[in-house]
């Protein structure tokens, strides 16, 4: 299975190329709070707009958010519409395009009107004309992709039904990366599906897979029904259907996969689609198998539909969407360079949180330990564990311990929910920890007595508390090691 937590950060050295149709985007945001008097229409006023490149211009943005290269091709009118396309794109360093100006053409624009209180789309206005591109157009577009392909590692083609994707550009483009033996990745929109033929993974929604086969596709046995069908149909390696809040159907050489999708707040579903397909895009160019891309862009999906507008990710969100929180643990929560503890304790006291403190070796992590940990949690709103390091821990516990290295010891602590930050001191006691860090609750074991409690006097002279928590019968590391010694 793909290495997800290996793999994510090669997301930099990928490169993809994307050919579609291109669109201007504008978000005008404001507040309705009364009804014109000249129709039965509410009034935004206007508090900001945002501009931003759209249509298949979306996947090129995705791709850079994730760190990836993008070369764009796609086309434009002579026109504001299309300058301001070339600026936007010109401010993505990550993004190699070639724009071909086509002046009989109108660029796509869509304005919508949102009111931000609401979180409501009032109104889209458009301006385009869904024409398909001339020939001259289609030999630049052709022109560009050859050029490019020896240079990437997949390629997407992202269809709006524009005139950009032709039957003679997107023919020219899949047997041109075919040939090159990259993968192409079809967001389609086309009425004929044929013009696909060739294309190695094809992303269809639910609606428009039941369109493009006329069979049913409600259920899952009917959507793996008719996606198969689909991908013997134009050749491809695997077909992907898009189901919304029910998740992703993948078919291909090994049957179907249904992915459920993440449990998420809603904002905007707008441009989803282009995330989920620059994602599959990326993963297959670093050589991610079907399933694997799949699931990345299931959860990049998540990510973005959670956002308001049209968003995209970085790589740091889409890993930690991916990867369970313990093995995202160590690199958030274990803290060497103690100048990197005010970062979390300024923000947590910020919010007005209760900061507890505890420490140990921990060495062999037991019951005993996990107690301790829960109840100093219990106490508290985000709790620090001070580890001695291993230094300090073979001067209090006598050679041949630690049995486990440091940095062994603090993952394990930090893999456990309870755990907020852990912090490595060499000194034989964590007073100057203590003294850093500040805390309002104090924790140890009822086997040290309030007035043996390392730190006692300066927690209680800042108006915090000593707790002491039961511990549990029958368990002690020295003894656990000299049993396993003796054996």
């Amino acid at each position: 299975m793909f290495d997800f937590d290996k793999h994510l950060a090669a997301l930099a050295d990928q490169a993809v190329l994307c050919v579609g149709d291109l669109m201007l985007d504008e978000f005008v945001y404001g507040e309705v709070s009364r009804i014109s008097p000249e129709a039965p229409a509410p009034v935004l006023a206007v508090k900001r707009t945002e501009v931003m490149i759209g249509g298949a211009g979306n996947v090129a943005r995705n791709l850079v958010a994730l760190g990836a290269r993008c070369v764009f091709v796609g086309v434009v009118g002579d026109d504001n519409a299309g300058r301001a396309l070339a600026d936007a794109l010109g401010d993505h360093p990550l993004i190699d395009f070639h724009l071909v100006v086509d002046s009989a053409r109108q660029t796509t624009r869509k304005v919508r009107f949102v009111s931000e209180h609401f979180s409501t789309h009032l109104l889209r206005a458009d301006w385009e004309v869904a024409a398909p591109v001339d020939r001259a157009s289609e030999d630049a577009l052709i022109g560009h992709v050859i050029e490019a392909l020896p240079d990437v590692g997949a390629v997407v083609l992202s269809d709006y039904a524009k005139g950009a994707l032709t039957a003679r550009v997107v023919r020219a483009v899949i047997e041109a990366a075919n040939a090159a033996g990259r993968p192409v990745v079809v967001d389609p929109k086309a009425r004929d599906y044929s013009i696909y033929r060739g294309a190695t993974l094809i992303t269809p929604n639910r609606q428009e897979l039941a369109e493009a086969t006329h069979r049913a596709a409600n259920s899952d046995d009917e959507i793996a029904a008719a996606a198969a069908a689909l991908g013997n149909a134009l050749g491809a390696q695997a077909v992907l259907v898009t189901r919304s809040e029910h998740g992703m159907t993948l078919v291909g050489g090994g049957g179907a996969v249904h992915v459920p999708a993440y449990p998420v707040r809603v904002r905007d579903v707008s441009g989803a689609g282009d995330t989920v397909v620059a994602v599959l895009a990326a993963m297959l160019a670093m050589g991610a198998d079907f399933e694997s891309a799949t699931r990345a862009a299931n959860a990049a999906a998540a990510v973005v539909v959670g956002k308001p507008g049209t968003a995209t990710l970085t790589a740091a969100e889409l890993r930690a969407r991916i990867l369970p929180a313990a093995s995202l643990a160590p690199e958030e929560k274990i803290v060497f360079d103690w100048a990197l503890l005010d970062e979390h304790l300024v923000e947590w006291r910020r919010q007005g949180l209760r900061v507890g403190f505890t420490n140990g070796c921990f060495d062999l992590l037991h019951p005993g330990h996990v107690r301790l940990l829960a109840g100093a949690r219990a106490a508290c709103d985000r709790l620090v564990v001070g580890l001695n390091g291993d230094a300090s821990v073979t001067r209090l516990k006598g050679a041949g311990r630690p049995v486990q290295p440091v940095k062994a010891r603090a993952e394990v602590l930090a893999a456990l929910e309870a755990v907020d930050l852990v912090a490595v001191f060499d000194e034989d006691t964590p007073e100057r920890l203590i003294a850093c860090v500040k805390p309002t609750v104090l924790v140890k074991g009822a086997d040290y007595s309030r007035e043996q409690v390392v730190g006692r006097e300066l927690v209680e002279a800042l108006g915090g508390e000593v707790i002491l928590i039961d511990l549990v019968p029958g368990y002690s590391t020295s003894a656990m090691v000299e049993n396993a010694r003796g054996k």
